[in-house]
């Protein structure tokens, strides 16, 4: 079984497409802000931003003109 399920992941984003979105956006992210540093990830930046959607470290807010995330 995945963790966290997709099913907990919609509860808190609503739909496919916010989920997706702001996994992606926040994905994108982490890789720039590491290859800025010059780090190198135990983990892979969708499953990084995977967590911090689930933990609540990130929060999607609808708007009018799609999603946007609140760090």
């Amino acid at each position: 079984m995945l963790y966290p399920s997709v099913a907990s992941l919609l509860k808190i984003t609503g739909n496919h497409y916010s989920l997706v979105i702001a996994t992606a956006k926040r994905a994108r992210q982490i890789a720039g802000e590491a290859e800025k540093r010059g780090d190198l990830l135990a983990d892979k930046p969708v499953k990084m931003a995977i967590e911090d959607i689930c933990t609540g470290r990130v929060i999607c807010v609808p708007s009018e003109d799609g999603i946007e995330e609140e760090f």
